[in-house]
């Protein structure tokens, strides 16, 4: 079969036929990025955002930075609160922030919301985290500064468990486990006060506004995936790093089941964290294997969950192979396409692994393209920033 009847061009209209393709309208749509900061995918990720939301009725983004941070962007979004330039600052982690096409959508989210009263909602679902942690300071304490007593422990007893935030925040625990405080007494008291608060909300709920259950619930999903976090931090044994990567993906999972609540959404983030597939990943000596979060959403979500991949074919030196997924991509005659991933699976015959040259680029796997349901593909990427 010729791969062109398996593709078209990448614009609204194909968009919307893909989405009438799937066997449900998805309440999570995955976009997954082959790479970070590849500056084409941004833009083209915002003209399916627009469209989606002007023509099927999409209202909120989910982007793969720190949660209690994109508090700072939806805020903006839907009410104006702070600067541009601040909320680009404060709102993302990972230095997406610099990003132009973020600061793009974040303008136009809240162009859009001081014109229409239907407001588009802004979240980051990734954990506070990079491969170390922040401190689970702000989700306790604004937890805790929500609920009615009687409380499990006073504010001040709180603050003098959490102590200075560098104590938690120490880069050099992703490395040496012996340099954690997650498994101290302290940090395992703020455990169960953890569990405590999270357990009042639920009989504390119904006096709380809409807006406070979201956050309260946000907070105390924090709080406690944090903690967990830590306390692996401070493991020594050799499922250290897998166990830390599944308990990200699980926070993730977590907060994309909260986003699908509020309606349909279009969520960006790595193909890793969005397949449906186990992740597997090298590590040193070790190969990390766990599931993601958009396989742990789609035990939740069913069909409501729907996954586009991205792949780039030529980056710089980068050629992709001709008998690569990329390669026979690279021949439509498309500069980006949108790809039916399962007709393609049936039209392709063996195709080889991409080996590429950039650490960076997640290839696809051609062994798991009927897993995918559609494929968005640059054929040349040439604004491509460095990692930040």
């Amino acid at each position: 079969m010729d791969i062109r009847y398996t593709a078209r061009p990448l614009d609204g209209a194909g968009v919307s036929t893909f989405l009438r393709s799937l066997p449900a309208k998805p309440l999570l749509l995955g976009l997954g990025e082959a790479r970070h900061f590849v500056g084409e995918l941004g833009e083209l990720r915002n003209e399916i955002f627009r469209h989606l939301v002007e023509h099927e009725g999409y209202r909120s983004f989910a982007i793969e930075s720190d949660c209690l941070r994109g508090l700072v962007v939806d805020d903006y979004v839907t009410t104006g609160a702070g600067t541009l330039d601040d909320v680009m600052e404060r709102g993302f982690s990972h230095n997406f922030g610099t990003s132009p096409a973020n600061r793009e959508l974040v303008r136009w989210m809240r162009a859009y919301n001081k014109e229409h009263d239907e407001k588009l909602r802004f979240f980051g679902f990734d954990g506070p985290l990079e491969y170390w942690a922040e401190s689970p300071r702000q989700a306790l304490t604004a937890l805790h500064a929500l609920l009615d007593g009687p409380l499990p422990c006073t504010m001040e007893t709180l603050d003098a468990l959490l102590g200075p935030d560098d104590r938690w925040t120490n880069e050099a625990t992703a490395m040496d486990p012996s340099q954690s405080i997650g498994q101290s007494v302290d940090a395992q008291r703020l455990r169960l006060i953890a569990d405590d608060l999270v357990a009042l909300l639920d009989t504390q709920a119904p006096r709380l506004s809409a807006e406070d259950r979201e956050r309260a619930a946000l907070y105390g999903r924090t709080a406690v995936g944090l903690l967990r976090y830590h306390s692996w931090m401070a493991d020594a044994s050799p499922e250290r790093w897998t166990r830390l990567s599944a308990l990200r993906d699980a926070m993730m999972a977590a907060n994309l089941r909260a986003v699908a609540e509020q309606g349909p959404a279009l969520v960006f983030a790595g193909n890793l964290h969005l397949q449906r597939n186990k992740s597997l990943m090298p590590f040193g000596d070790q190969a990390l294997e766990w599931w993601s979060a958009g396989a742990i959403a789609e035990t939740h979500l069913g069909d409501r969950y729907a996954f586009l991949a991205s792949a780039l074919g030529t980056v710089g030196d980068d050629i992709p192979s001709p008998d690569t997924v990329e390669g026979l991509l690279s021949t439509l005659p498309w500069d980006h396409s949108l790809i039916d991933a399962r007709r393609l699976a049936e039209a392709v015959t063996k195709p080889a692994p991409r080996i590429s040259h950039d650490f960076a680029y997640f290839p696809l796997d051609p062994a798991q393209l009927d897993m995918i349901d559609g494929i968005v593909f640059l054929k040349q990427a040439v604004r491509l920033k460095k990692l930040g």
